[in-house]
């Protein structure tokens, strides 16, 4: 029986959630400065118009992808509710009273909120090298916490928002995990557009003034990169390896805004921050060193997502068998075997 990437089932799923990784990461220190003076709902619809555009654009056939269902609709509004409303309006309203740098590597949190969620509601495999993981990811935003505390109640309570946004996009990841198998730019597109219509309408009730077409531009773009084109990454990458470990590839993001907010000029880095920015980058690099097999069994399932015929678990037959990537409905037959595995829609077993 053939697999493919056999050594490191993870490989795939690794890069694709490090390229999301640079492109949110480096979207943070440009939201902060071109966001400044917007109202944090106008800043959200926005960076959403563009991701949604992106998600348009990026659309596969249905030979190639499963297509989104009406089932599927009570999700995707709370996915957008939290990860396209909430999540992108406390980022900017706390990005406007802290720095980008701690605000950057704040966004750590993301990980350990998804990862935990991940672990309760799909069972992902959670061992104790993933908690020491998580617990100095956890100490690393408390550092910074600390940190902004001299700064006063503002920059604080800033940086509680940007905690509060990680909270909000834990909980979309975690809800997307069930979108991953479905076409990447559909989910992209109605998600981002279901966020983007939202934050219009509270942008409007609130009164908050929209800007001038440059930086209305220029957000789209942010939006269109950082959004909606690592959104449909970050989707690719649970299918790939779950929702747990593309949080914990994904908490790179920070350092990467961390590094742009520095090239643009933020000179508030401390010891402090750089404290909790070497806790956090242990945290990661620990949760990237987990590696997971054993003898494990496979129970009969029927579903339909984007596949191949060399990965060792579609043996189904065609009348002209496909070369590549392909979606269908069909049916895996119970089976048992062993291998280095993630978890991904084939592992959800328990431990």
């Amino acid at each position: 029986m053939m697999f493919r990437s056999t050594t490191l089932p993870a490989l795939r799923g690794g890069a694709l959630a490090l390229l999301a990784a640079l492109l949110f990461g480096a979207s943070t220190p440009l939201v902060q400065r071109w966001g400044a003076g917007i109202g944090p709902f106008s800043t959200a619809a926005l960076l959403y118009a563009g991701a949604a555009f992106v998600g348009m654009l990026s659309r596969r056939p249905a030979g190639l992808e499963a297509r989104l269902a009406t089932s599927d609709l009570p999700r995707l509004l709370t996915m957008a509710a939290f990860g396209a409303v909430l999540g992108p309006v406390a980022l900017a309203w706390g990005l406007q009273r802290t720095s980008g740098t701690s605000a950057s590597l704040m966004l750590t949190l993301e990980a350990v909120f998804t990862a935990v969620l991940a672990s309760r509601l799909y069972h992902e495999t959670m061992g104790r090298r993933v908690w020491m993981a998580m617990l100095l990811l956890s100490l690393g935003g408390g550092v910074l916490v600390l940190d902004q505390s001299r700064g006063g109640a503002t920059q604080w309570q800033g940086l509680l928002a940007v905690m509060l946004a990680t909270l909000a996009w834990g909980v979309d990841n975690t809800l997307s995990r069930a979108l991953a198998e479905r076409d990447p730019g559909q989910v992209v597109m109605a998600k981002a557009a279901l966020g983007a219509m939202a934050s219009t309408v509270m942008a409007t009730l609130a009164g908050e003034p929209w800007p001038g077409w440059p930086v209305m531009l220029t957000l789209g773009l942010v939006g269109a990169s950082g959004y909606g084109l690592s959104l449909r990454l970050y989707l690719l990458a649970q299918r790939a390896f779950g929702a747990a470990r593309t949080g914990s590839v994904f908490a790179f993001a920070p350092f990467i805004g961390a590094a742009v907010a520095w090239l643009l000029g933020d000179r508030s880095a401390s010891w402090p921050i750089a404290a909790g920015g070497a806790l956090m980058m242990t945290g990661v690099l620990l949760h990237l060193a987990e590696s997971h097999g054993h003898e494990h069994a496979h129970e009969a399932l029927e579903h339909e997502h984007a596949h191949r015929h060399d990965d060792g678990h579609h043996e189904h037959s065609h009348d002209t068998m496909p070369t590549g990537p392909h979606s269908h409905p069909h049916r895996h037959e119970p089976l048992r075997h062993s291998h280095a595995h993630v978890p991904d829609a084939h592992h959800t077993h328990r431990h």
